[in-house]
């Protein structure tokens, strides 16, 4: 009795489970095909494929970029937007001629046709990615320095893709990633970072003094900006000596001129006459009161 029981229930389950993969069928639904990544260089051409066994009478076909916002590229049998004048249709896949940074991203079309079951849903999605040469780069690099400060140099470029890497000349020699131990033409203490693009000297010396130019590299193109001079100088001792000893002098005369005009009362003179102003006040005062005084005693 139990066994009936199980294989009734066994039976039962996969009735429904039958049913289910018809009605799978039947609504349209597929599995999604392999993700596929395709890369192509800025300004030339591409091709998103969208693979389907069979092409029948009966089928729909639409293309849409996928994001925030999905927008369509292919809808009811014309291409939409901008890839009107750049784009064509090659069976199911998308021709783009010229390709820019913004058409990076993902796509995904759908085909819908009839089949024995009903409708049929396939989709298939392509990620772009868009490879784009470096610009002429930015570069900072000041005019002058002190020998024995720390100086940096840096380099950025903000649209190559995939990031660039960094790389300095010196009066159009190009620097190594380490600095070489005696090397007459360069200080041994600078450290540059292909990465951030900075070259940094911890101790600066005249030696350094030059045009310096960077370069951004990546797997599209490179580009350099213009070399610009930067001049190293000692710092001027005797320079710093003279000035200190002007100062000096400045502070010692000012010193002495206070001196001498206080010995001589310049500075006493305002006091003094305060002084003799008040005192007929005083002798005022005390004349009335003596006379107050006296005519009350009488």
């Amino acid at each position: 009795m139990a066994r009936t029981s199980c294989h009734r229930l066994l039976l039962l389950l996969l009735r429904y489970l039958l049913v289910a993969l018809g009605y799978h069928k039947a609504c349209g639904f597929s599995a999604p095909k392999d993700h596929k990544v395709v890369t192509a260089i800025e300004y030339q051409e591409v091709i998103l494929a969208c693979k389907y066994p069979k092409k029948t009478m009966a089928f729909r076909l639409e293309w849409k970029k996928l994001g925030p916002s999905v927008s369509f590229v292919y809808y009811q049998q014309a291409l939409q937007g901008d890839f009107k004048d750049r784009a064509e249709m090659i069976d199911f896949s998308i021709r783009i001629k010229n390709v820019t940074r913004n058409d990076a991203g993902k796509y995904r079309c759908e085909i819908s046709a009839p089949s024995e079951q009903g409708q049929n849903l396939e989709e298939d999605t392509v990620t772009l990615e868009v490879l784009v040469a470096p610009a002429v780069p930015s570069c900072v690099v000041p005019s002058s320095a002190l020998s024995g400060t720390v100086v940096e140099l840096r380099c950025q470029d903000k649209e190559g893709n995939p990031a660039p890497e960094y790389t300095w000349f010196k009066d159009g020699i190009r620097l190594s990633g380490s600095p070489r131990l005696g090397s007459q033409s360069t200080n041994s203490s600078y450290t540059m970072n292909t990465k951030s693009g900075t070259l940094q000297f911890n101790t600066i010396s005249k030696l350094d003094s030059g045009e310096y130019a960077c370069e951004a590299r990546n797997s599209v193109g490179a580009r350099r900006c213009p070399g610009k001079r930067m001049q190293v100088d000692d710092l001027n001792v005797s320079g710093v000596i003279a000035a200190v000893v002007v100062v000096a002098l400045v502070i010692f005369i000012c010193g002495f001129v206070v001196c001498y005009a206080q010995r001589k009362g310049y500075f006493s003179k305002g006091t003094s006459f305060q002084k003799s102003s008040s005192a007929p006040k005083a002798t005022t005062m005390s004349e009335n009161d003596f006379k107050h005084t006296k005519s009350f005693i009488i």
